[in-house]
């Protein structure tokens, strides 16, 4: 395939998201009773409608943003800095033997890399194999083990603490990277000395249930073309658990405030990639993304898990927003201010939609058929052209699997935002 023919290929791709919130729009009007131009208005009126178009516009400009995003590249003969690779565990089992084991087998310098595994108080025979790790690498891996469970953020505190590199990377423990991946985490660092925090792109591991295969097109286009297109604007939002970088010179001086984090009175325990990521932020470094750099990580295989993983990243979510909103109309960064301030008020826009959902409850048992199904085919719509994105990466039939997440949200996930709300202050991990 030609160059031309992939960066169009690329450029329909970025498109798609776009291009299924405008059909499904033009759906709903045009099988409304009445003008087109009378619907359009009519729906710009109801909440639910200018929201939807609200999105739809915003979804057009992170395409374009989307456009403009390219991996970066160390510069020619840049020197490699130390890197420090620190694996929180805690009752992980063999698999944090294999995390470990994918880092071991990295091709970055292995005298330019050391790998901190922090047992965090495990109770399973997590230790044993960190302990078999460290004895067939002994000049790589060094251990740290808490008598009892501290809690993932306290893990990654003390790797930290320890960690000679100059660039910091997380991994988590159920998770592998590929060869390249350090390296990949490593480049925007070199490239331009204002980066103080990295995303790495996260891929799903085990696609074995329904469930994880629909994690699977959905982590594509939540964070692959969501994060991209944020690092065009030098604000990535999270560098996640799974796979992030830092500088250890930005992160050093707020570890206790990093490790003591409290919201209304309680400790936090849970969001501790997010909150990390807006100390960066607010210092006044970039966070950006970088696709080239991959980890494939376990997800959950059960609606339990699933719901469960949803509702801490939903309570981070409303705890580190408010974070965020303490500084992000003050002059923590040079430029680029205005397009993290809209990013965050248009995802807020979620709360609005429970709220305005809460007040039409009553109403929804009384569409009609015609009305249900008409809004049926629209989300079906926008799904299909927003899961095709995930045909950029892999050429399979799996991206199926993202129409049907449409579907499994809108039906058995709407709870978990409202739920979030009221259990915020509940800083129990939520997965063990």
């Amino acid at each position: 395939m030609s160059a031309r023919w992939r960066r169009m290929g690329g450029m329909l791709a970025g498109a798609a998201p776009l291009l299924g919130a405008l059909i499904s729009l033009a759906w709903l009007a045009w099988t409304s009773d009445g003008s087109t131009k009378d619907q359009a208005l009519a729906m710009a009126e109801h909440p639910f409608g200018a929201i939807a178009i609200i999105q739809a516009a915003y979804t057009g400009l992170l395409s374009v943003l989307w456009m403009r995003y390219h991996p970066f590249k160390a510069p020619p003969g840049a020197v490699l800095p130390m890197v420090s690779v620190v694996i929180p565990a805690f009752n992980e089992g063999p698999m944090v033997a294999r995390s470990i084991r994918s880092v071991a087998a990295c091709n970055y310098p292995k005298d330019k890399l050391e790998v901190i595994v922090v047992d965090d108080g495990s109770r399973d025979d997590t230790f044993f194999h960190m302990q078999h790790l460290r004895r067939e690498f002994p000049d790589l891996i060094h251990l740290v083990r808490f008598p009892g469970n501290r809690g993932k953020r306290s893990a990654l505190v003390a790797g930290f603490r320890v960690a000679r590199g100059e660039i910091v990377v997380t991994i988590d423990s159920d998770s592998e990277i590929l060869p390249d991946t350090i390296h990949g985490m490593v480049a925007p660092f070199l490239a331009d000395p204002q980066v103080g925090g990295v995303a790495g792109r996260v891929a799903v591991l085990n696609r074995d249930s329904p469930i994880s295969r629909m994690l699977e097109v959905q982590f594509v286009l939540a964070f692959d073309f969501g994060r991209a297109a944020q690092s065009t604007y030098r604000a990535v939002a999270c560098c996640p658990g799974a796979l992030s970088a830092f500088r250890r010179a930005a992160i050093i001086p707020h570890l206790d405030e990093w490790e003591n984090q409290r919201f209304l009175g309680r400790p936090v325990n849970h969001g501790e990639d997010q909150a990390l990521t807006n100390i960066v932020l607010r210092e006044g470094f970039d966070t950006v993304y970088q696709r080239t750099a991959i980890v494939n990580t376990l997800v959950p295989t059960t609606y339990r898990q699933l719901s469960r993983m949803f509702l801490r990243w939903d309570r981070s979510y409303i705890v580190e927003g408010f974070s965020f909103a303490k500084f992000m109309f003050t002059r923590y960064r040079e430029k680029n201010r205005v397009l993290p301030v809209v990013t965050f008020f248009v995802s807020n826009l979620r709360f609005i939609l429970v709220a305005v959902a809460v007040m039409e409850l009553p109403r929804l048992f009384d569409l009609s058929m015609s009305l249900a199904l008409r809004g049926l085919v629209a989300l079906l719509l926008g799904a299909v052209f927003s899961a095709a994105y995930h045909l950029r990466f892999e050429r399979s039939f799996r991206w199926l699997y993202g129409v049907l997440y449409g579907i499994f949200s809108l039906v058995l996930l709407q709870w978990i935002l409202p739920w979030a709300l009221v259990t915020v202050r509940d800083e129990r991990w939520g997965t063990r």
